[in-house]
């Protein structure tokens, strides 16, 4: 069950920029306010035990100012993040079997979660296309190891204009299109490979009705047992 440990890991690495900012945040003039992003995900500590098992892609549907995040494994596991900036929420579902469990998750909560990925991130002059997108660079360090800088990518073509309101990007006014984040020791890097322009469902951003919901504790506790 380290496979579906893993899956859960890096979901999570991905949505951790994807909370929203309240609804009131604008917009630039040519934004694409629908549709989705298929990432690829890149393991940077190769020697990390559970570096091999890491999922390869990551696929991201947004609509206005709310955003989800699916990834899943084996055909039988799957794993989905919901942000809900009216709400100041992320849902987590987990769907395996018979089992089909929703946690939600308020902003005091995770704030205290992200503060241990804080960033410093300076803006520079440069840009570069990424998935048809004019990008901005930034340059990203960790505050507890300021000596590791990285480059990330943004676009303001794509959603809100502040998308980040919760996580250590919250810096970032545009989309993340290529960006670093690290938990649990593995750290990965997530880079955008295409968009589409399509129509997203607002149910994708509701918990179904024959979903259970759990404590954080709960859920927790489920992913030990699946990993036993």
């Amino acid at each position: 069950m380290n496979y579906l440990k893993s899956i859960l890991f890096a979901a999570g690495f991905a949505f951790i920029w994807l909370l929203s900012s309240c609804s009131t945040s604008q917009t630039t003039k040519s934004s694409l306010l629908e549709g989705s992003i298929d990432y690829a995900v890149e393991v940077i500590n190769l020697d990390h035990p559970i570096a091999g098992m890491a999922p390869g892609s990551a696929t991201v549907k947004f609509k206005n100012n709310k955003l989800q995040v699916e990834m899943s494994a084996m055909g039988i596991f799957t794993t989905v993040f919901i942000s809900d900036p009216d709400r100041h929420t992320l849902t987590q579902m987990v769907s395996f079997m018979d089992i089909k469990n929703a946690c939600i998750e308020n902003e005091k909560d995770l704030n205290e979660e992200f503060k241990s990925y804080e960033l410093n991130i300076e803006e520079t002059d440069e840009t570069k296309e990424i998935a048809g997108y004019k990008c901005k660079k930034s340059l990203a360090s960790l505050k507890g190891n300021p000596k590791d800088v990285f480059e990330i990518y943004y676009t303001e073509e794509l959603g809100l204009e502040s998308l980040n309101h919760i996580g250590p990007y919250h810096k970032i006014n545009g989309m993340l299109m290529e960006y670093r984040i690290k938990k649990f020791g593995l750290e990965l890097r997530l880079k955008a490979t295409s968009v589409k322009k399509e129509i997203v469902k607002d149910e994708i951003f509701e918990v179904p009705s024959h979903y259970k919901i759990v404590t954080p504790t709960e859920m927790q506790v489920l992913f030990e047992d699946l990993q036993k």
